[in-house]
């Protein structure tokens, strides 16, 4: 045990970061060596209710509450201290969607996640005003499709924000969103590192005639950078957060971010020509870049780094669900025989069946819709796995099937990147659970984007561990050092990686993949007309 981890837990030098993920919840306190020295974590689902995609507000703070006492408590057991303050907090969580508050700060409708595929018509409609991409999990896609439905809030709003930006304010008492965070939610003006003034006014304009009692710019959150101070936590928030209500008051928070710009800080991927893919429950990969786009892609999203950089994004609803729906399966099936294998065990050795298989997958296809997927244009999905009676169906090519899928959305969006906008990668960063077994799933994405894929010895430890990064730049930086200065000469001098180039065979068993990936979208559209 280290002396020197102790005094930093008392003297209050650590950094807590916390993200709100979408099926778990993750606390993580950094020493000054930024690694982390404890952590707590509280499992979580959506539910699927009137139609809509949702968490409860009790569901939030109670995982919230849950996550922290679990880190506090592996505290307590680690070094025998009862944890009372640190240097900093730091809250992300998944990007997009919709929450809307009226006059007494109430949660008007129940919140609205990313997942849902609900705003085709304002997408579609804001893309053409802006001229610029708006996705349908975007937060503005959410509030301009509730005015077309003339919705009964939207006159009551007085407050939109998004999940991380929710708890922030709860906490803090200060209405800010990180510039990462804030570019899910509406178009940035990269000069200012602000929402775009000019798109504002056009919202403004296009909404006039129904006679709100808002402007845009009134209900908005402020837009902060990485390294300003985002408040503090108030006496309230304190409470609202650790229950048991030795949590003090006065520790700084940084701006909130979301779940993309953490996944790039931790990937140290936030400069140019850098980028990253996080695979979990949805995945989408970051491309920093050197310039604007030619034109505009619906399948491509503009956002920013935590530092106001364009990034392009190509993001898929759909990634891991369903595949651990059949290792489930396969678990259900080993308790059934009377064996009882560990969870991790399983994954690995299911995993590594698929660097066994035929390079194309054997013929076999997956789509793992659980829910639509924007990238395909499908409002709702249908996990679906089709075989021909020609196909080679054995377990080492069903794995690699569903390793395959798990990217096939998103890959649609990397080709328009790398093929029309010639955008130049030299090596991809991989994080998310799909690469916890060693060379499987960078090998599955090495062969998708034909790029080299790494993972850094720390990619397991996700986006909490990002949000704790930016908290300690925040408290840390040195005078006009900038974000990727202290990322590049405080976090990442000495990290380890592991590097899987691209295999040709694979490359070319991939390209094989989707073709039938593309041309079987119409079994999909009926398993949805159907089902």
């Amino acid at each position: 045990m280290s002396q020197a981890v102790k005094n930093a837990i008392q003297n209050g030098k650590t950094v807590l970061g916390i993200e709100l993920g979408s099926t778990r919840i993750k606390a993580v306190l950094i020493g000054e060596d930024h690694t982390p020295i404890a952590s707590g974590s509280h499992d979580w689902e959506n539910s699927y209710e009137n139609n809509m995609w949702t968490y409860s507000v009790e569901e939030i703070w109670k995982g919230l509450q849950d996550s922290y006492a679990k880190m506090a408590s592996d505290v307590e057991q680690q070094y025998g201290i009862t944890l009372q303050t640190v240097g900093a907090i730091g809250f992300s969580a998944m990007m997009h969607g919709y929450m809307a508050f009226g006059k007494d700060d109430e949660l008007l409708v129940p919140f609205r996640t990313w997942r849902n595929n609900i705003t085709e018509q304002a997408s579609t409609e804001l893309t053409n005003l802006f001229n610029y991409q708006i996705p349908q999990r975007w937060s503005i896609a959410h509030l301009y499709q509730a005015t077309i439905n003339q919705e009964e809030h939207v006159s009551d709003i007085r407050f939109q924000t998004t999940l991380a930006g929710y708890v922030h304010w709860k906490l803090t008492g200060q209405k800010v969103l990180g510039v990462g965070e804030a570019s899910g939610v509406f178009p940035i003006d990269l000069e200012t590192k602000s929402f775009n003034q000019t798109m504002i006014e056009q919202f403004n304009a296009s909404i006039a005639p129904k006679n709100l009692p808002w402007k845009l710019e009134d209900i908005l959150p402020n837009v902060l950078v990485a390294g300003e101070n985002a408040g503090e936590l108030t006496e309230a928030g304190a409470k609202l957060l650790d229950v048991t209500g030795e949590l003090e008051a006065g520790i700084p928070l940084c701006p909130p971010e979301g779940d993309a710009g953490t996944g790039m800080v931790a990937t140290n991927s936030v400069a140019k020509r850098t980028g990253n893919v996080s695979a979990g429950t949805s995945a989408f990969a970051m491309v920093v870049l050197e310039k604007d786009l030619s034109k505009v892609h619906p399948e491509i999203d503009l956002v920013t780094t935590p530092t106001g950089n364009l990034v392009a994004m190509a993001h898929s609803n759909n990634c891991t669900s369903d595949l651990n729906a059949w290792v489930g399966l396969f678990e259900q099936f080993s308790t059934a025989m009377g064996m009882e294998v560990d969870t991790d065990k399983l994954y690995e050795t299911l995993f590594k069946q698929a660097l066994q298989g035929d390079p194309d997958g054997g013929g076999l296809l997956s789509y793992g819709y659980l829910s639509g997927e924007h990238m395909t244009y499908f409002e709702e999905g249908r996990p679906l796995f089709v075989r021909s009676s020609g196909s080679n169906f054995n377990l080492a090519n069903f794995m690699r099937t569903h390793l395959f899928s798990a990217f096939g959305a998103m890959k649609i969006g990397m080709d328009i990147l790398m093929e029309e906008e010639k955008v130049k990668l030299d090596e991809v960063l991989g994080h998310g659970g799909i690469f916890k077994t060693e060379g499987v799933g960078q090998s599955m994405l090495a062969a998708a984007f034909n790029v080299p894929v790494s993972v850094m010895e720390t990619a397991g430890e996700g986006g909490a561990w990002g949000i704790a990064l930016l908290g300690s730049y925040m408290i840390n930086k040195k005078e006009n050092q900038t974000l990727e200065e202290y990322l590049n000469e405080k976090i990442f001098v000495n990290q380890s990686v592991k590097t899987v180039s691209p295999d040709p065979k694979d490359v070319e068993g991939f390209e094989q993949y989707m073709k039938r990936y593309k041309n079987g979208l119409a079994i999909e559209r009926a398993a949805v007309d159907h089902l």
